[in-house]
C-alpha cells in the first residue's frame, strides 16, 4: 500500500470521527414560581426534547419580590420537574439558590453521540420508507 493511499484513508477516518463527535450543550429552561399548568407542560416538553437530543438541561426558577422568602416552593417545583423528566435524565446538581434564582441541572441518560446516531438511523429509516412508497406509486401510475 502506498503512502498517499494510507494518508487519504487516515484523513477520511479523522473526518468521520469529527462528524460523529458531539459536544454536550447546556440548555436552559426558565420557570417562574407561580407557573400555570399549561406553561409548565410546555416547558417540560421542551426540556424532554433537549434531553432526548443528549443535551444537559439547566432548570432555573426566577424569584421576584416576596417570592424570595419562599425558597421551599421553588425546591418543590424543581423536584416535581426532576420527577417528570426522570425517564430521560438524572439530577446532576440539586437545587441551589444563586442570588434571585434557584438552579438545578439535569443530565441526559444517553450521551450526545448515542442520541445523534439514533437520530441518524431513524432519519435513514424514514427516508427508505418514503422512497419505497414513492416507487410503489410510480409503478401504479405506469401500470394504468
Amino acid at each position: 500500500m502506498d503512502y498517499g493511499k494510507f494518508k487519504y484513508e487516515a484523513a477520511q477516518k479523522a473526518k468521520e470521527a469529527r462528524r460523529n463527535q458531539a459536544n454536550t450543550i447546556l440548555k436552559e429552561v426558565r420557570f417562574r414560581l407561580k407557573i400555570e399548568a399549561h406553561d409548565y407542560t410546555t416547558k417540560l416538553k421542551r426540556a424532554e426534547g433537549f434531553l432526548k437530543a443528549g443535551d444537559k438541561v439547566k432548570a432555573m426558577i426566577l424569584f421576584r419580590g416576596r417570592e424570595q422568602s419562599r425558597p421551599e416552593q421553588g425546591v418543590r417545583l424543581l423536584r416535581k420537574f426532576a420527577e417528570d423528566v426522570a425517564e430521560l435524565g438524572t439530577v446532576e446538581s440539586n437545587p441551589t439558590i444563586d442570588g434571585r434564582n434557584m438552579v438545578m441541572v439535569v443530565a441526559p441518560l444517553k450521551n450526545k453521540s448515542d442520541a445523534k446516531a439514533e437520530q441518524n438511523a431513524q432519519r435513514a429509516a424514514n427516508k427508505a420508507a418514503r422512497n419505497s412508497t414513492s416507487s410503489a406509486k410510480k409503478d401504479d401510475t405506469s401500470a394504468g
